[in-house]
């Protein structure tokens, strides 16, 4: 492969940045006036989602003695902390989402030393099984957004129908029409276009852009300082050991479009850079983070391997964080055009779940019971939480997360039903994840 000059580093990095920005981006959109943030703080939220995604993805890539997988990958929030965050910030307020994230960065940090007999217990049947009722918890926001955003008078308008649909009609083509880097960015693209026409439709304002300033500085605890709750902290473990998993699966992936073989240090590195992230993240009010796999997709398109492409990525990423202007023209996207593009993309968490499902022996009844339990339990309980309305305020503030409570009952009757097959041999989980990343990345 040819040397590459700085110019040559610095736009393949901005194309990794190009690649991930929807994803990075659409993840405070959505939880910021979820959780009742005003247009200020929500353009503040999006910078410093952008500065930390750059601090996190230097760590990963750059590393040290005990810390970063060294290998060319992006992080970012993952779309399962979502749905959590949202319930966690209504129901206790702000910080204790912050106070969730920063103590299970900790716990990540040091289940990263135990992680082969971790996977033993969060098999497909139980991650499948979590990520699905995730998904499907998101889907009430995506359509609330889509009709307009809760409470706006607007709701339900023929317009913001007209948004959503324009929005979710122009992701539908491009990956129909295109391939590679082109349907990497459909998301971005189709939300560019649809605050296009909402602009020409007289819905979109720039005031707030041109109220924001040019240059801001980061700040710790911007939001106030974390707050611990026992049933937001158990939320965010549940939903970083996923995420554990799924970086597993990304790393042992991306090891062999790099040609790299990678050894249980190495994967312990990266986990445990990837904890370090998510404690970062709740230091800064921002998210936690995880290994985007549409960079490693993009790696494998492009065939540019070395590390300084994205080193250049995070550098650009966090020079955005630091910009308010550019968050600030984020936040002119109308709901409906937001709403239109959460559709497919909280419906591919959904899909990530039954894909992880896939790979179960549905021949036998007892896995057949473990989802069917869980994903109705964890549903049930957060559509009807009043069920559980007589039950003591701390036990109620657990099991009202249908989240937590479907989690944990994949978790249980996994344990009843399979556990024989849970002393299965790690390195058939390690090749069955890295065959499953491949495939996603192809």
């Amino acid at each position: 492969m040819e040397k590459l000059n700085s110019w040559k580093v610095g736009t393949l990095g901005f194309q990794h940045v190009l690649a991930m920005y929807a994803g990075a981006v659409i993840v405070p959109l959505i939880v910021g006036p979820a959780i009742g943030l005003n247009a200020e703080q929500l353009a503040y939220l999006i910078s410093i989602d952008l500065f930390t995604c750059g601090i996190a993805t230097l760590l990963q890539v750059i590393g040290g003695k005990h810390f970063g997988i060294r290998l060319p990958v992006i992080l970012g929030c993952t779309f399962t902390a979502v749905g959590p965050m949202i319930a966690i910030g209504n129901m206790q307020g702000i910080t204790a989402i912050y106070g969730a994230i920063i103590a299970s960065g900790i716990i990540v940090m040091i289940l990263s030393q135990f992680m082969s007999k971790i996977m033993r217990f969060f098999p497909p049947v139980v991650t499948g099984s979590v990520v699905a009722i995730i998904g499907v918890s998101l889907i009430p926001v995506a359509m609330n957004n889509a009709a307009g955003g809760q409470g706006d008078p607007s709701f339900g308008s023929l317009e913001n129908l007209f948004l959503a649909t324009l929005t979710l009609v122009l992701i539908i083509v491009m990956n129909r029409f295109f391939k590679g880097y082109m349907r990497a960015i459909s998301v971005l693209l189709s939300l560019i276009a649809g605050t296009i026409v909402a602009y020409f439709m007289g819905i979109v304002s720039f005031a707030e852009v041109s109220n924001a300033s040019w240059f801001h500085l980061v700040q710790p605890f911007y939001f106030g300082f974390p707050t611990f709750n026992v049933s937001a902290i158990l939320t965010m473990t549940l939903v970083a050991i996923v995420s554990m998993i799924e970086s597993t699966g990304v790393f042992l992936a991306l090891g062999d479009v790099c040609e790299k073989k990678l050894d249980s240090k190495d994967i312990k590195k990266g986990l445990r850079a990837e904890g370090l992230a998510v404690v970062i993240g709740g230091i800064f009010n921002s998210f936690p983070y995880t290994s985007f796999s549409q960079n490693v997709g993009l790696v494998a398109l492009t065939k540019v391997k070395t590390r300084n492409v994205v080193i250049a990525a995070g550098v650009i990423l966090m020079i955005l964080g630091l910009l308010p202007k550019v968050a600030a023209l984020t936040t002119i996207i109308p709901m409906a055009v937001l709403g239109g593009a959460m559709i497919p993309m909280f419906g591919m968490v959904i899909s990530s779940g039954i894909r992880m499902l896939s790979s179960v022996d549905f021949s036998k009844n007892e896995n057949l019971l473990i989802v069917a339990c869980s994903i109705g339990i964890g549903l049930g309980s957060a559509v009807v939480p009043a069920i559980f309305g007589n039950l003591p305020e701390s036990v109620r503030l657990l099991v009202e997360n249908g989240i937590v409570v479907g989690s944990l009952t994949a978790i249980l009757l996994n344990l009843v039903f399979n556990y024989k097959e849970i002393n299965s041999s790690k390195s058939e989980q390690l090749e069955q994840l890295k065959n499953d990343h491949s495939m996603e990345i192809i």
